[in-house]
């Protein structure tokens, strides 16, 4: 048996809510005794700090760091409504493992274009990477899904990806804001090759064939 697709025992243990709680209390922390500004350089994920200071603790510890209450509200909701789901069919640790390689991954491809654009300082913060690789995820193992937008209108969960990626990909190179959506892009691209390579699973055939079942 290949060793990179060699199932875990099955287990759900509810890690999606222990990833949330622990966003959450970092968060506080940070904010309650106002030291993310300090915390910032060692902490989130930034050239300077990872390549220069060698803080090679920086992929992970960028995932639980968040700009404000609003960055963190909506990336907990989506975990919340996505991480659940997707956790209870593959399992605790088989969600651990993709959770965390798309998380970390997407921070490195990030780091990456900062270091070569020069952006020496710049920091990238939060779970947003991981997250968009858990909805990619959602989307591939419940391909008939529909999820209501704003609670009306009804999109199949592949759509959404498909929008998303659109949304993400065009923001990238017209956007003045300081989201980076090059860790969403790299979310789901991760998430797309954890499936190719770690489960032996084509997610675009996936979608063809359950749109050819409509």
């Amino acid at each position: 048996m290949n060793i990179l697709r060699k199932p875990f025992r099955y287990t759900y243990l509810k890690a999606t809510m222990y990833i949330i709680l622990a966003n959450i209390l970092v968060f506080f922390y940070f904010n309650s005794f106002n030291v993310f500004n300090l915390n910032e350089y060692a902490f989130a994920l930034n050239p300077a700090g990872f390549i220069f200071s060698k803080f090679l603790w920086q992929p992970l510890t960028y995932m639980f760091l968040h700009g404000g209450f609003q960055h963190l509200f909506f990336n907990m909701l989506g975990l919340l409504f996505f991480g659940i789901s997707v956790e209870k069919a593959l399992g605790t640790k088989e969600f651990l493992l993709m959770y965390f390689c798309i998380g970390i991954l997407s921070g490195l491809f990030s780091v990456s274009l900062y270091y070569f654009s020069g952006l020496y300082y710049v920091s990238l913060i939060g779970a947003s990477g991981a997250i968009y690789g858990i909805l990619f995820s959602y989307a591939v193992i419940f391909p008939r899904s529909v999820i209501y937008i704003w609670g009306i209108i009804p999109v199949p969960a592949p759509v959404l990806v498909l929008v998303y990626a659109l949304i993400e990909f065009f923001s990238q190179f017209l956007s003045s804001s300081n989201v980076a959506h090059s860790a969403h892009l790299a979310g789901f691209a991760f998430a797309f090759l954890y499936f190719v390579v770690r489960m032996g699973v084509n997610p675009i055939r996936i979608w063809k064939d359950n749109w050819k079942q409509r």
